[in-house]
């Protein structure tokens, strides 16, 4: 598998990872009852809501920018702002795993904000733009 491919992979990955984080929760009712019943209580009342939906259809957004190879920088500061912020609000009083040692820890979130870095700057940081 060739370069080119390997982070094509990755962005599919990531895109998939980011659409099934969003899509459900428009039709089941996750994005309300995240919004309502949890941004709001930990403060963000009256605009939990709000900013549920804006995290949500960001996904979505970025999700198709990473697929579509454009806007990948941007895209994945945006990611990586929501990412960091979940990890603070919701992962990290979970702990590290997942599952096994734990549950809804910090491991996933690590590893696909390190991959989201990797496909922002695929030849390292060097201060250039692609």
């Amino acid at each position: 598998m060739n370069r080119f491919q390997t982070i094509f992979l990755l962005r599919l990955a990531v895109a998939i990872i980011l659409l099934m984080h969003s899509i459900p929760g428009i039709f089941n009712n996750g994005i309300n009852d995240f919004g309502k019943l949890y941004l709001n209580e930990v403060g963000f009342k009256p605009l939990g809501l709000p900013i549920a939906w804006a995290i949500k259809l960001s996904h979505i957004v970025c999700a198709v920018c990473f697929l579509l190879n454009k806007f990948v920088r941007p895209a994945g500061w945006i990611t990586l702002f929501i990412l960091v912020v979940g990890i603070i609000m919701v992962h990290y009083p979970e702990g590290w795993y997942v599952v096994g040692g734990g549950r809804n820890g910090v491991e996933f979130n690590f590893l696909l904000i390190c991959v989201i870095v990797f496909l922002m700057y695929p030849g390292g940081y060097t201060g250039k733009t692609r």
